[in-house]
């Protein structure tokens, strides 16, 4: 319940916890706290026999943690063949990858996969352009075609 409380932070609650209630009626407090936790757990407990119980012998398995929807989802995936080989394929992507590629061609850089020469033979072979290759640049007294329907 407090896994994620601190060491400072649990220090400041004793001192918040003496100086709110005294030294005198701090031991007290700290009973009423303890018999009202566990009296709400015990009504916990009593409500999930309760209902398992009632859902019968077919549900003897049900776990309350399942009626969490991310929970649930979780398991069904698991369980699932497809949605392992899924899941098998989605860890074979490397996306930073990919997207490191992409980037270096929309900047012009060169890729390892250009530099060796292979994405080049791809694309000459296909009879496509080669978008992944830096552009030549027109020279400078050599000006670009005019399109009168652009204008």
């Amino acid at each position: 319940m407090f896994s994620d409380i601190g060491a400072l932070e649990l220090v400041t609650l004793v001192v918040l916890a003496v100086l709110v209630f005294g030294p005198d009626k701090l031991p007290k407090v700290i009973q009423d706290v303890s018999r009202f936790i566990r009296k709400v757990r015990e009504f916990s407990d009593s409500a999930k026999q309760d209902i398992r119980s009632e859902l019968g012998p077919d549900f003897k398995d049900f776990e309350f943690e399942d009626l969490n929807p991310k929970t649930f989802l979780r398991k069904q995936m698991e369980q699932n063949e497809d949605l392992r080989e899924l899941k098998e394929l989605r860890g074979s992507f490397d996306l930073k990858k990919e997207m490191n590629e992409v980037a270096d061609a929309v900047h012009g850089r060169e890729t390892p996969a250009a530099v060796n020469g292979s994405a080049g033979a791809v694309a000459a072979a296909n009879g496509t352009p080669d978008l992944l290759k830096k552009q030549d640049k027109p020279d400078t007294t050599e000006r670009p075609p005019y399109d009168s329907d652009a204008t």
